[in-house]
């Protein structure tokens, strides 16, 4: 995978190629510190991804993705959080915030690595829909996109408490918000970690660090009160599952 590191700081730069050194097939081929020289670099070295500042001098990160006729993927590098739905809406695989930590910059490597893999083009039967890559799996620290009508947020998968069923859609409670999803439990639980989150029925998915307590409830079940509401109750099935998950 060849990365190319587009950052008007040095040091920000000496940071990155530091900890790229922990991913053998990365191959850092070049630097630049703004957008011209960038555009130069990708024209010459044709990398596979960026790791891409958003305020440099001249244009953004986001101007110069703007005056590429085919950019590489992109993860966003930055200090600022306030960009984060603005990366999205470019696609960009992934938006880590300075000073990037290890373990968030091989998740988004990762993602690098499904798309890159991917082909370019899959035939498909007339009636099946087109081969998709899977998804690299989610960590509690990772951030997600959440958009419901004209609402959006950028919420930490750690502050989500809860995932349940509301009709064809999803609610997802976070802080004080309740907004829905156009996923199925199903699609959410093969992407999401089984160490925090845990299917408790057939209509919720709790975040296991938010338990506040756990009593004994009817015909062996469990019910848990999660911090600051709300009561759940786990099925019969996923009662023993529970026990055996967390019990010594």
């Amino acid at each position: 995978m060849k990365v190319l590191l587009v950052d008007d700081s040095r040091l920000a730069r000496t940071e990155l190629r530091h900890l790229l050194q922990a991913f053998p097939d990365v191959n850092v081929v070049g630097e630049a510190r703004h957008a011209d020289e960038a555009r130069a670099q990708i024209e010459a070295l044709r990398p596979d991804l960026l790791l891409l500042d958003v305020q440099m001098p001249g244009q953004t990160g986001f101007e110069l993705l703007a005056t590429l006729d085919a950019a590489p993927h992109v993860i966003f590098t930055t200090a600022f959080d306030e960009y984060a739905l603005q990366a999205f809406a470019v696609n960009a695989l992934d938006y880590l915030l300075k000073p990037v930590q290890e373990s968030r910059l091989a998740a988004a490597l990762a993602k690098a690595r499904t798309r890159l893999r991917a082909p370019a083009f899959a035939e498909a039967a007339p009636d099946e829909p087109p081969f998709a890559p899977p998804q690299a799996p989610l960590t509690a620290q990772d951030q997600v996109f959440v958009k419901d009508g004209e609402r959006c947020w950028f919420v930490k998968l750690a502050d989500i408490k809860l995932f349940e069923i509301n009709g064809s859609y999803t609610r997802i409670h976070f802080e004080d918000q309740r907004p829905l999803i156009p996923r199925t439990l199903q699609q959410l639980e093969a992407r999401l970690d089984p160490k925090v989150f845990f299917r408790v029925n057939r209509q919720q998915i709790i975040n296991l660090k938010w338990i506040a307590s756990i009593e004994p409830w009817f015909s062996n079940t469990l019910r848990l009160t999660l911090r600051d509401g709300p009561e759940v109750e786990v099925s019969r099935q996923q009662s023993v599952r529970f026990r055996e998950l967390l019990s010594l």
